[in-house]
């Protein structure tokens, strides 16, 4: 395994006594209990920053190239395992249908929410998991408080629910392009912290994940995007303007991740200049979270091992 790390914040979980392997999970420590996850004690993986409710976050300070010190074919490997840890305990959880699990995918244009998805959650059945998508609001929409169409396709009992952007936009991108007065965006860092409050005492788990690029990366992915004829209709030039806005946009997640990081609801940081990193660690944090969750199915009606089918 390399011996290449990235930089370690306070709060980042540790893992430190599994190292190698793809069956890394079954040599883990003992998983914490449902409660401490419903309290927001997410386990997450190696090569991930969590940031401590309370405190501020630097992003310039996360090396967004950071690799955890994982080999690249062993993580690919190793998520395979993963995703099909997800797929068992996303069935347990859907029969048990009583609590549910909600991720969320936060970053910069280019920061990879789409392949992260389509990655770490590919082989889920659709029936238990729906991904919504938040772009420009519509007029209905505007007319409502802004969590509303957040809270309409937050998951039920049972269901695995992904946001693709989130209630976050609402102080992100109305912040840099000055949609709405200052004293409005800035109110609504305590009102997104009950809105998530309010979901995880209903039962709801929450996950944030902030996938953290650089700007050279960006750079690249955005060049990739002008040059390849099959990947062209991923680019809008309206990118090339949002990235002036670099800066700002940085400024921005910083502050939602550290007045919103809290115990029931904290923020990971994903360093995501590679994709293989990104989505092991992702994929880790979400079937080491649903372990702990410990969904079971549902006990069998009484009578039914004497049932015979007829012939």
């Amino acid at each position: 395994m390399s011996k290449k790390h990235g930089k370690h914040l306070p709060g980042q979980s540790r893992d430190d006594g599994v190292t190698d392997g793809p069956d890394r999970h079954r040599s883990a420590p003992a998983q914490a209990p449902s409660t401490a996850v419903r309290a927001g004690t997410v386990p997450a993986a190696l090569g991930i920053v969590a940031v401590e409710p309370g405190t501020r976050i630097d992003l310039a300070a996360v090396d967004a190239d950071a690799d955890g010190g994982f080999d690249k074919a062993w993580a690919k490997d190793a998520l395979t395992q993963e995703r099909e840890r997800i797929s068992a305990l996303q069935e347990r959880l859907y029969a048990e249908r009583k609590r549910s699990l909600l991720l969320v995918f936060q970053a910069i244009d280019t920061g990879g929410k789409d392949g992260t998805i389509r990655s770490v959650l590919k082989g889920v059945n659709p029936q238990g998991c729906a991904v919504s998508s938040f772009k420009v609001p519509s007029s209905d929409e505007l007319d409502h408080d802004f969590l509303w169409r957040y809270h309409a396709k937050t998951p039920g009992r049972g269901m695995i629910g992904v946001f693709n952007r989130s209630h976050y936009e609402d102080v992100l991108v109305v912040r840099v392009k000055g949609l709405v007065p200052d004293e409005v965006w800035q109110g609504r860092y305590r009102l997104i912290n009950d809105f998530e409050r309010l979901l995880t005492e209903s039962g709801t788990v929450m996950i944030k994940f902030f996938l953290h690029i650089s700007k050279g990366e960006q750079k690249k992915r955005l060049e990739a995007r002008i040059a390849d004829p099959e990947k062209n209709w991923k680019f809008d030039p309206a990118d090339l303007v949002e990235r002036k806005s670099w800066d700002a946009y940085q400024q921005a997640f910083a502050d939602a991740l550290s007045h919103c990081s809290t115990p029931h609801a904290p923020w990971l940081v994903v360093p995501a200049n590679h994709k293989w990193f990104r989505n092991y660690v992702i994929a880790r944090t979400i079937a080491d979270t649903l372990e702990a969750m410990d969904p079971r199915f549902p006990k069998a009606k009484t009578g039914i091992a004497d049932l015979k089918v007829p012939d």
